[in-house]
């Protein structure tokens, strides 16, 4: 599970990759591209780990990629090559600033988040016309084209030509003739609100991203915290009057932003977080583990975690029916 991040010049997206990831700020080298794969916090898993006391204790995982963003020509289009990087991640985190910075115009989020919405949409536009004029080309050659594949090309092209993006269509978005095309606005998207430190509060006015899933963190002081120790962190925190880290809310909503769940499998070996999409039955999540399970699936017993908790153990569960 990959995020990809976006944004447009100085909104903080290296700030943003370094307070996720707990990497040190690096100045990366031309083309190339920042990785890091990070456990996600889940206390369930921390209490199921002191509760079994197994000899490996397993996250779910999720990815971020901070792609390498060449400078636009002359103030212009993000050229498509820079924005290919992320086609392939699963959806995207689009980081707005919403801070001062010397030689730029005070901060607009609106503003800013339109923008590069508008440069996904045109960059989706152009690889719906070119795969519609290749289809019209068939044609004219005697090869008859999907025609579901052709209406689904339009419905795309008439959104995409009034800058909407096609995520705002979840049944067009994730169409499965459409997977191959890798369509930008199609993605998923977090809006990363990035403040400075002395404001958590959510921009002032309306604006485009308000109907996206969105989460307003302070980047810097996030970044900071991210570099220290468990008891400097703590001393931060209290000072700066913070119950809890906004990257920890990030990691979770970007999670929750695929649609996908965790399961826990526990034991003396490995108490494990498997990470699947809501709504899986029980015998293909049994394939999450391993097909061998899923091919001979009898059954499965399973508790709630929080009635788990509640009784002290699973044998406590089941005896009281849980």
């Amino acid at each position: 599970m990959q995020l990809g991040i976006i944004g447009l010049p100085q909104a903080g997206k290296q700030t943003i990759f370094s307070a996720l990831t707990g990497t040190a700020y690096q100045v990366a080298k031309k083309g190339e591209h920042q990785i890091a794969t990070i456990d996600v916090p889940d206390s369930r898993v921390d209490f199921l780990s002191d509760l079994y006391n197994p000899a490996k204790t397993t996250y779910a995982k999720v990815q971020y990629l901070l792609p390498h963003l060449p400078a636009r020509p002359d103030g212009g289009r993000m050229p498509d090559a820079a924005l290919s990087h992320v086609r392939t991640s699963d959806a995207l985190i689009h980081v707005v600033r919403n801070f001062e910075l010397p030689g730029l115009p005070a901060p607009d989020p609106a503003r800013d988040f339109k923008a590069l919405d508008e440069e996904l949409c045109f960059a989706d536009l152009v690889v719906v016309e070119k795969r519609s004029e290749r289809l019209a080309a068939d044609k004219k050659r005697g090869k008859k084209p999907d025609p579901g594949e052709e209406a689904l090309l339009s419905a795309c092209q008439a959104m995409l030509e009034q800058g909407r993006p096609l995520r705002h269509d979840p049944a067009l978005a994730n169409a499965p003739q459409l997977k191959g095309f890798t369509l930008l606005s199609a993605k998923p998207t977090l809006v990363v609100i990035n403040n400075p430190d002395e404001d958590e509060s959510p921009p002032r006015g309306k604006g485009a991203w308000e109907k996206e899933r969105f989460v307003v963190v302070r980047g810097k002081l996030e970044e900071e915290l991210a570099q220290m120790t468990g008891e400097e962190a703590e001393v931060f925190l209290a000072e700066y009057g913070v119950a809890d880290r906004a990257m920890d809310r990030m990691i979770h909503e970007s999670y929750a932003l695929l649609g996908m769940i965790s399961f826990f499998t526990v034991g003396e070996d490995e108490v494990r977080a498997w990470t699947i999409p809501r709504g899986t039955p029980a015998v293909e999540a049994a394939g999450a583990i391993h097909t061998d399970l899923q091919k001979g699936f009898i059954r499965a017993e399973v508790v709630a975690y929080q009635d788990l908790k509640n009784a002290g153990g699973f044998q406590e569960a089941k005896k009281q029916g849980k």
